[in-house]
């Protein structure tokens, strides 16, 4: 294991996290606030301690970069991420509790969307801004972010890539995985602009136009509002922030091809049909379900029907009304939703809409097999058959994930927590979604939580976002070994 590399990127990590941390002072500034000297001290220090340990390993052989220490540094630099992230909050005394602030920057920094605080509002706009900033960098992936930069520094990053980036498969735009890193981010930056120009045109101010497309194109949830985008009542607003957000769960390269005006790759991409219908589809269905129930109009009820499934399916965790209120089985609906995740190569969580497909397809192709045991049936995706290594990776992920969720609500509710809230708080942050169900639904929040529960929550956060294996494998014994 090559300690001293691990401590050169991870320290390059840190630096990166105190340089973002500053971007909020011009919001501070501009409103008066008196969060300046926290985050400006904060932001420096941070950067320092960050550059003295990169500075000071700078000569470690960076052609010794192997998957173990790519598992390692991309694990690590998610929780000291969120370690020193969560100092400004603690400092200023926004959220005094260092718990509660390392819940809030982690579900930040995965893009799980879930909060302790009670008074979103009551916050300075250079904190708010922070808050949303984790979203952003943490929804592309700030390993992502350096392996722009990384080259530069004589690290190569193919480990790291295949570490962080989510989905069963590591799709590039171009051979080298530093041009597929500037790819991303340009698609990223320019849809994160495009929402922002729409939502001020639609009647947000700049700033929280700009704080909810950090928020959605990252698929995180973060509003600067304490009724999250129920405050913003405009359907104008509401059909923008649907459409980014279904954007936001597809998968990049998508993105990259229709920019490209290869919109026939959209036709033959069964994950995208499979997204597509299936959102339209339970929108309709509830629809017509919680409509007796609800004083909307068609249209209106057709809409937060929408807005709710793209949210949770997406894994965004916006909510425009509180469907705790709606019919039953509606409300059934959204627990199933949140195990159900974005496209593979999307900024969202959860088990993702490919390994879905996978599963499903398999199973139904076993009962051929059952009638066929001499042939040779392979599951096929976009046409072509699909190895029997990856069939297993999906089967023992989607495995472990119910495991993972059984295990985590067990335990939630030996803390004292009731049992829908257990299931709701354990679903929505391993799949970084944001809001569950009970005392931890839509219009409440994760602060009445016992402080151990807090971080049982936050490490669920960091394995929903790293998609299980790549923390679950340092946990190993065979991972330590030469």
């Amino acid at each position: 294991m090559n300690l001293k590399l691990i401590t050169n990127i991870l320290g390059f990590l840190v630096f990166i996290t105190g340089i973002f941390m500053l971007f909020g002072i011009p919001f501070s500034i501009y409103y008066g606030d008196n969060d300046v000297p926290v985050l400006l001290f904060t932001g420096i220090g941070i950067s320092i301690i960050g550059f003295v340990f990169w500075f000071r390993t700078r000569k470690a052989d960076k052609s010794d970069l192997g998957k173990r220490e790519g598992y390692l540094i991309v694990s690590l630099g998610w929780v000291l991420m969120s370690l020193f992230g969560a100092l400004p909050f603690v400092i200023h005394g926004s959220i005094p509790n260092y718990s509660d602030a390392f819940f809030e920057t982690m579900s930040g920094f995965t893009t799980t969307g879930a909060t302790i605080l009670s008074d979103v509002e009551a916050l300075p706009h250079g904190l708010l801004f922070w808050r949303s900033v984790t979203h952003w960098i943490g929804g592309m992936g700030i390993i992502v972010l350096s392996l722009a930069i990384l080259p530069l520094l004589g690290i190569g990053g193919m480990q790291l890539y295949a570490a962080e980036v989510p989905g069963i498969t590591k799709d590039k735009f171009h051979p080298r995985v530093k041009e597929t890193a500037k790819r991303l981010w340009v698609i990223y930056m320019a849809l994160t602009f495009l929402e922002t120009i729409l939502l001020m045109i639609a009647g947000m101010s700049f700033f929280d136009a700009i704080n909810h497309s950090f928020a959605t194109l990252a698929t995180g949830g973060f509003s600067t509002k304490n009724n999250s985008t129920a405050y913003f009542t405009s359907p104008y607003i509401q059909y923008i922030l649907i459409v980014f957000m279904f954007l936001a769960g597809m998968n990049f390269t998508l993105h990259y091809q229709a920019i490209h005006r290869n919109f026939s790759f959209l036709k033959k991409n069964d994950e995208f049909k499979a997204y597509l219908y299936f959102i339209i589809g339970v929108s309709v269905f509830i629809t017509l379900i919680h409509l007796p129930y609800v004083n909307f109009k068609p249209e209106e009820a057709f809409r937060q029907s929408l807005f709710h499934v793209v949210s949770l399916v997406t894994t965004t965790g916006f909510v425009s009304s509180d469907y705790e209120n709606w019919a039953i089985f509606s409300r059934m609906i959204f627990l199933i939703l949140l195990f159900i995740g974005g496209s593979a190569g999307s900024t969202g969580g959860g088990i993702k809409v490919v390994r879905h497909l996978l599963l499903l397809k398999n199973g139904f192709l076993e009962l051929k097999r059952l009638l066929h045991p001499r042939a040779v049936i392979p599951t096929r995706l976009n046409g072509k058959a699909v190895t029997p290594d990856i069939i297993s990776n999906v089967q023992a992920f989607f495995i472990l994930y119910m495991l993972i969720f059984v295990l985590g609500a067990v335990i939630l509710s030996l803390m004292g927590v009731d049992f829908i809230s257990s299931i709701g708080g354990v679903a929505t942050c391993l799949g970084n979604t944001g809001p569950g169900l009970g005392t931890v639904g839509p219009v409440s929040n994760f602060g009445h939580l016992p402080e151990p529960g807090k971080w049982l929550l936050s490490f669920l956060m960091l394995l929903g976002r790293l998609e299980l294996f790549t923390v679950l494998i340092i946990f190993t014994s065979y991972f330590w070994k030469k």
